[in-house]
């Protein structure tokens, strides 16, 4: 059977996003982020478009790679200013039924027990349909607005997260048994205490005694979502993610990527096809193949490249500014983003990228391909995307919010629906019920389910 076509929408509560310098654009409105009304609106869209859900990046600090300096990304809106993407999910959860929603927040700055309580209420005013993108960050600016001199080795960031995952887990699968709560107001007890356990959590980095402050939500621990596709990164996603989102350039590197993050959910012990993989792309369409085309070549006018290396530079950790634009990108491996760099260069020998190429190839939609054409064009481009390369759908970047998203849901859901490849109605359930039509709990192969608290004594 042909695997259905899965969208998400992929945006950040900032300007502009993943195409720098189309915030510029007369007819895009990403500058609204800082009103409701416009992720209101957002939200009723993308439900219309019987989207999965909105996943929402987002950077605790500035690109200041790029010349040194972090005036380039304020100068041209380079995923700055930023507001925080957790705020306006409730707002969105409010006038919507089904949408899910991914929020991006970095553990290495926050102790995980005030981060647990927040996801968890979270997933009580969602109705169980919020996600975590786990991630470690990136930004040495992060790290130093924070108090530390810089961020902590790639591998360093790992390690500390799978800590920090286990705190979280202790918390939302451990500390509250099912029935501890009662609501009986017959005998005035509201939570039975002896159904509550501190987790006595005392590790390597963490020391967390206590109880989980929240009941538990509908799904416990909520859908967890990852980015990272280094070899550190793979083996952290075979572990514990359920959905990834990856960026490539190019077909061949997508599958060589799905088939290895695949074998490392399946080395921990897991189902090969227990993550869902989404793939970035950006679709430009029209009624027409004269119509997409002139509307990606009006878009394109709009592109800043500086900005666009600005972000390329932050991305990776190389300032290029320091470069000839017709240099050959070569792959250097640091702390920052590995993979965001090895996907122009040391991923596809057969392609060397200029830097000029780069920053007009990111200039659109980030590091996935641009797919342009009628509905049933981009149509065709999406089944052949999916089906060579074994992925389970795509996170939607746009050009101009938020007609991208309004030409994806016009034009080509009807047309997916039409072949059959995009379903016609939401399941019913959380967002994991939603994703993978089983329960609203992580399956019991996940190692959230195998977790045990050390003191498992009862509240007194």
């Amino acid at each position: 059977m042909t695997k259905p076509i899965r969208f998400n929408a992929f945006t950040m509560n900032t300007v502009g996003h993943q195409s720098p310098g189309l915030w510029t654009h007369p007819r895009d409105r990403s500058a609204e982020y800082r009103t409701i009304g416009y992720w209101i609106e957002l939200a009723r869209l993308l439900e219309r478009g019987l989207f999965d859900g909105v996943f929402i990046a987002d950077v605790l600090g500035v690109y200041d790679v790029y010349e040194g300096s972090a005036a380039s990304a304020l100068r041209h809106a380079v995923q700055v200013p930023a507001n925080d993407p957790l705020l306006i999910v409730p707002a969105m959860a409010a006038v919507t039924e089904h949408l899910g929603f991914g929020v991006t927040f970095s553990l290495t700055y926050e102790h995980p027990y005030p981060f647990a309580r927040r996801m968890s209420t979270l997933d009580h005013l969602t109705g169980g349909r919020v996600g975590w993108n786990i991630v470690t960050g990136y930004l040495d600016s992060a790290a130093r607005n924070l108090g530390l001199p810089q961020q902590l080795a790639h591998d360093e960031r790992y390690d500390l997260a799978e800590e920090y995952l286990e705190v979280l887990y202790k918390l939302w699968e451990c500390s509250w048994e099912e029935g501890a709560v009662l609501r009986d107001k017959a005998s005035g007890t509201f939570t039975d205490p002896r159904r509550i356990h501190p987790i006595g959590h005392q590790g390597e980095v963490f020391s967390v005694p206590g109880i989980h402050l929240c009941e538990p939500s509908p799904q416990r621990t909520p859908v967890l979502y990852q980015a990272g596709t280094s070899a550190r990164g793979r083996v952290f996603a075979g572990r514990h993610a359920e959905c990834i989102f990856m960026s490539a350039p190019s077909q061949a590197i997508l599958k060589r990527s799905v088939t290895d993050l695949r074998a490392a959910a399946a080395e921990s012990g897991r189902s090969p096809d227990a993550i869902l993989i989404y793939a970035q792309a950006l679709i430009i369409t029209g009624r027409t193949s004269a119509d997409a085309q002139a509307k990606y070549e009006e878009y394109r006018q709009h592109i800043d490249l500086e900005a666009a290396l600005a972000l390329l530079s932050g991305w990776t950790g190389v300032d290029f500014s320091r470069f000839d634009p017709d240099a050959t990108i070569e792959y250097l491996d640091n702390d920052a983003g590995r993979t965001a760099l090895a996907s122009f260069s040391k991923a596809d020998p057969s392609r060397k990228w200029t830097v000029r190429e780069a920053a007009r190839f990111i200039g659109l939609g980030g590091r996935g391909p641009v797919l342009i054409g009628s509905p049933a064009e981009v149509a065709d481009l999406l089944e052949e995307w999916q089906d060579a390369t074994g992925i389970d759908g795509f996170n939607l970047a746009y050009a101009v919010a938020p007609e991208t998203f309004e030409d994806v849901v016009e034009l080509i859901v009807p047309e997916l629906q039409r072949r059959g490849r995009y379903r016609e109605a939401y399941p019913k359930g959380t967002l994991r019920e939603k994703l993978f039509q089983d329960s609203a709990r992580l399956p019991p192969s996940h190692p959230a389910r195998r977790v045990r608290i050390d003191t498992p004594s009862r509240v007194t």
